[in-house]
């Protein structure tokens, strides 16, 4: 369990199209075997310490004529961002894949001084 000590928390939020390789003929779309995506997420505002990032596909559009594989996670969380990574495998044909993500952690608050 992360326990925050903070009075004042913070939540951010965001949506990203991971790619939308249907249209380029991308690797995801054409390509076999393993693959992985991965898209860097700046927060607007800084963390005071590394927050509780959650992540999901928000939207998905996958071919049906093979097995649906994929694993979608939060790596490197650092109190200015992370990395959303995404990956499948097999004979999986995905055309995009949107992700949608949640922070959760301790922000600066206005009582907090900064003497040195």
């Amino acid at each position: 369990m992360q326990r925050m000590e903070s009075r004042s928390l913070g939540v951010a939020q965001g949506t990203a199209i991971l790619f939308s390789d249907f249209d380029s003929g991308g690797p995801m779309w054409t390509g076999t075997g393993p693959r992985v995506v991965t898209h860097a997420v700046t927060f607007k505002d800084r963390f005071r310490s590394k927050p509780a990032v959650t992540v999901g596909i928000g939207m998905w559009d996958m071919a049906s004529g093979a097995n649906i594989r994929a694993d979608i996670s939060a790596d490197n969380v650092t109190a200015e961002g992370f990395d959303i990574v995404f990956k499948t495998w097999g004979d999986t044909r995905i055309a995009r894949i949107r992700a949608d993500w949640m922070a959760i952690g301790e922000t600066r608050s206005d009582d907090d001084w900064e003497l040195y």
